[in-house]
């Protein structure tokens, strides 16, 4: 048992979900988390931005629009299989993988055509996250993205049912970066004390609540109060910036960092459209080394994935 923060990529490869959750724990507020888009054309040629993002410091990787029925990301290699593409972008970037899967709630369901317009292989069900671990993921992201209709009664209903399939195998983060298509549960009442209670209760190993700074009424001082209800309950804290501010300038990236570490956050999250599918490459190496300093940034930069 050992800090995430010193963990080679042979002992992430092999890492079982108790180990994990000790590792981010003993890490003390110091894990960035980069979400990526597969399913558009990478920043780089030839090269995922999951690899990109590894590159500036990211230790675990968060896959967004990944369809588990239509399995593909955009810079593998063209002969790698689409049931082996998590299994190899781990191989390649030695890091923790994880997937977001979306709740629809059927009174809030819309017909969104858009980029993020939900597909059967993007939905939290039981079904999906079992094939998610069969093809290497170890932490499952329960969220919404923009005008899907995510409610937190569907992610604390299909939390309980994801639980029971793979909650001994998989870390289970459970939360909203911001309203996901539901105007009543926006602002300030993205996410309450009783959403909190429900998650954890139906198995949330991690709860997500937006960053300081990132949605409007989410203050340093709400975010903490919020962090403080999780962690009493023997959860961890994930704080996410999901509001595009992820293509802010540094100056903000470290101020919502700084934010976040002071309100409590266990982990730190930065989305996926700075660029389209990648915040802003700087930004996840500034998050970094706002929150640990250059010495732990460099040595996961540095680490090689052979060890």
């Amino acid at each position: 048992m050992k800090r995430f923060l010193d963990c080679s990529a042979s002992e992430l490869r092999d890492i079982t979900k108790s180990q994990l959750l000790f590792a981010l724990r003993a890490s003390e507020g110091r894990i960035v988390v980069s979400e990526t888009i597969g399913a558009t054309a990478p920043l780089l040629n030839g090269i995922t931005n999951a690899e990109l993002a590894a590159s500036q410091g990211a230790d675990i990787l968060l896959l967004n629009l990944f369809d588990v029925e239509q399995p593909q990301i955009a810079g593998l290699p063209h002969s790698v299989a689409a049931d082996d593409c998590l299994r190899e972008l781990q191989r390649l970037t030695g890091r923790v993988i994880g997937v977001n899967l979306e709740a629809v709630d059927p009174a809030y369901a819309s017909d969104n055509r858009e980029l993020w317009g939900m597909t059967r292989g993007r939905a939290a069900t039981a079904e999906n996250a079992e094939k998610l671990w069969q093809m290497g993921a170890r932490i499952l992201v329960l969220t919404g993205n923009p005008g899907n209709g995510i409610s937190n009664q569907a992610l604390a209903d299909a939390l309980k049912q994801i639980r029971d399939a793979v909650g001994d195998r998989m870390a289970l983060v459970t939360g909203k970066m911001h309203g996901a298509g539901v105007v009543d549960e926006s602002g300030r009442q993205l996410i309450t004390s009783r959403d909190i209670a429900r998650f954890i209760d139906n198995g949330a190993d991690i709860v997500l609540v937006p960053a300081p700074g990132t949605v409007p009424g989410m203050s340093q001082q709400r975010v903490s109060e919020l962090i403080e209800e999780i962690q009493r309950r023997g959860a961890l804290a994930m704080t996410a910036i999901g509001t595009s501010q992820e293509g802010a300038d540094r100056e903000t990236i470290r101020q919502i960092a700084l934010m976040s570490k002071m309100a409590g956050a266990d982990l730190q999250h930065i989305g996926d459209t700075g660029w389209m599918g990648l915040a802003l490459p700087e930004n996840i190496f500034t998050l970094s080394v706002a929150i640990r300093g250059v010495r732990h940034t460099y040595a996961r930069i540095a680490r090689s994935i052979n060890r």
